[in-house]
């Protein structure tokens, strides 16, 4: 019947709310809640995640979302958060509306604001979070990021409130040790703690939150607490018996800290440490108690060696996840042990450790036949051998990252290719000798590859892309950088992938109109676009290029002396979901900063060199 509403009419609240839920897209839900009343009401009851930036007025913007939205579970409030202009709360029809606005502390100073006491008001701070606990009493996860305004009396008040609370992320909050303690007092469920950068505690505040909810914390973050020490860390090792991870980046931890851990938290299986004073003993205590270790990352160590790896080979056997950056005294002999002990490893990321050679890498392919990531950053000493091994025993490899590896050339990359047949993901960056044999054998044999990422390879040309888009359907294409890739390489992309939705084709200088025209009309999925320093790409071409491209999102143009104001109006004018637009101010008309201003984040950027 005409006019006849079916959906509310037959389909109950239940089965709405559970539509409303298998949309990711806060758009879509937003699009949804305007349809009628009831959808309003319902979207609003099942919204369970809450994103806020900063408000002007934080006790009563809190609670006007309290009233809307009575059962959020997970709240994240953000100082990072842009608001691009301030968003009116209230009646919609009639009546004086609420002018309380989510504003963002960059807003106030882009309008030239200098007064303190204004700055302040529009930073999330102890009334806001006062305003959280008394509003969202049931709340299960609460992240504060950059929050710098919020102390001890906020976050007393609000523990006292929420004590239901699983996880708090506290990251760059002034937050002091009365605060955490009443943390520890009262929220006795609470099992995820991210303490980074928090600069007011002291070791008195963690020993009285590891007392009061040690038993159930399962992951605890701290790095840049300059007066948390080992102290901290024995309390956690004596009363969080069931913690899981721990991430630590401090020069004032020790060996007795991580000791302490070790021996306690025999549950523990990620392990992530950036301590500068951790020697051997400490990585051999981890290597000897936590024997259920699936993830260990260990950044800056200056002070260890093979013994500890040697360790960590003999006692962690269910090690799965395993990253070495900047440890300097390293050698093949370490990894060995590695990848004799643990044949579970599935992703390794070897970074700046220069005493890793072919040899080692090259036992990881004879013994972790599970390998599924490998990334190599900076290990100058590993050549093609060691990935000749990988090719010949890590058929599972989906992923492989190469940066600036100079000793890897075409050779190692066709025995990855005839391999590692599922490879899905190849980035590789400023490695020279690999060239188009190659890519070619990637594009011959890894059907399945949607990643592809070759930043600045000079001896990367179009033959490769060619193979590539005769064997490949790509998502994700980055080729900035390779200067002998032109218009056929490109072109050859645009008819092989017409799923392609990245595209980073910066600093190439033989690329011109005819390849944009291509992936206008080859590549309709295309969201973001990088054509910045390509000199031969003028308003002809863009407008080719987004004709068919209506799904655009992104655009970097950025240099490109062919491109002038009517190419920048055309991408605004012709692409419904543009979002950014990033171009030198001055091809940005009038006109087009009017048009665009509701819809682009961030149109134009002034690069020019002043006189």
């Amino acid at each position: 019947m005409k006019g006849h509403d079916l959906i509310n009419s037959y389909l109950p609240d239940e089965l709405i709310i559970e539509i409303f839920r298998h949309m990711h897209s806060k758009s879509s839900r937003d699009a949804c809640a305007l349809v009628c009343k009831r959808w309003l009401a319902l979207e609003r009851n099942s919204r369970r995640t809450l994103r806020i930036g900063a408000s002007g007025s934080p006790d009563s913007f809190v609670k006007l979302l309290a009233r809307r939205f009575v059962n959020v579970k997970n709240l994240y409030v953000d100082e990072r958060l842009s608001v691009s202009h301030p968003v009116q709360l209230g009646r919609r029809r009639g009546g004086s509306q609420s002018t309380l606005s989510s504003l963002n502390l960059h807003y106030m100073i882009e309008r030239g604001e200098s007064d303190d006491s204004e700055l302040e008001s529009n930073c999330f701070s102890d009334a806001g979070l006062i305003a959280l606990g008394e509003a969202f009493t049931k709340l299960k996860k609460l992240s504060l990021i950059w929050c710098s305004n919020v102390t001890s009396m906020g976050l007393q008040s609000f523990a006292g409130k929420c004590r239901s609370l699983r996880s708090l992320d506290l990251q760059g909050c002034y937050v002091g040790d009365q605060g955490l303690a009443a943390v520890g007092e009262c929220c006795k469920e609470l099992q995820d703690l991210n303490l980074r950068f928090c600069e007011g505690l002291t070791d008195k505040g963690l020993v009285e939150l590891a007392i009061g909810c040690g038993k159930s914390l399962k992951v605890l973050g701290i790095a840049a607490c300059a007066k948390i020490t080992d102290i901290s860390l024995e309390a956690v090792g004596s009363h969080c018996r069931s913690l899981e991870t721990l991430s630590l980046d401090s020069e004032f931890i020790h060996n007795e800290g991580v000791l302490a851990v070790a021996e306690g938290c025999r549950l523990l299986k990620v392990l992530k440490l950036l301590c500068i004073n951790v020697t051997d003993e400490a990585l051999e205590a981890v290597g000897t108690c936590c024997l259920s270790l699936e993830v260990l990352a260990l950044y800056s160590f200056q002070k260890f060696t093979d013994r500890s790896l040697s360790a960590i080979g003999k006692g962690c056997k269910k090690l799965k996840n395993l990253i070495l950056s900047d440890c300097y005294f390293l050698s093949d002999k370490g990894l060995e042990a590695i990848a004799t002990g643990c044949s579970e490893l599935i992703h390794l990321e070897v970074n700046g450790c220069h005493n890793i050679g072919t040899l080692g890498l090259a036992s990881v392919g004879k013994s972790c036949l599970r390998l599924t990531e490998l990334a190599l950053l900076y290990c100058q000493r590993i050549g093609d051998n060691a990935l000749l091994e990988i090719g010949r025993g890590c058929k599972f490899l989906q992923a492989l990252h190469l940066v600036d590896c100079s000793s890897i050339g075409d050779d190692a990359i066709c025995g990855i290719a005839n391999g590692c047949r599922n490879l899905k993901k190849l980035h590789i960056r400023r490695c020279y000798e690999i060239g188009n044999k190659g890519i070619v054998a990637v594009g011959e044999n890894c059907k399945s590859l949607k990643d592809l990422s070759l930043r600045f390879c000079d001896r990367v040309g179009d033959d490769a892309l060619i193979a590539i888009g005769q064997g490949c359907s790509l998502n994700h294409l980055n080729v900035s950088g390779c200067h002998q890739i032109g218009d056929a390489g490109i072109i050859a992309i645009a008819r092989g992938c017409p799923e392609l939705s990245y595209l980073d084709v910066s600093v190439l200088q033989n690329l011109g109109d005819m390849a944009m025209a291509e992936i206008g009309e080859g590549c309709p999925s295309l969201k973001d676009i990088v054509l910045s320093h390509c000199r031969q790409i003028t308003d002809v071409g863009l407008a080719h290029l987004v004709k068919k491209c209506t799904m655009l999102e992104t655009c970097h143009m950025v240099y490109c002396p062919g491109i002038t104001t009517a190419g920048v109006a055309t991408v605004v004018s012709t692409c419904p979901n543009i979002k950014k637009v990033l171009v030198e101010k001055s091809k940005v008309s009038e006109r087009t900063r009017r048009r665009a201003g509701s819809v682009i984040s961030y149109i134009c950027v002034d690069l020019s060199i002043p006189h």
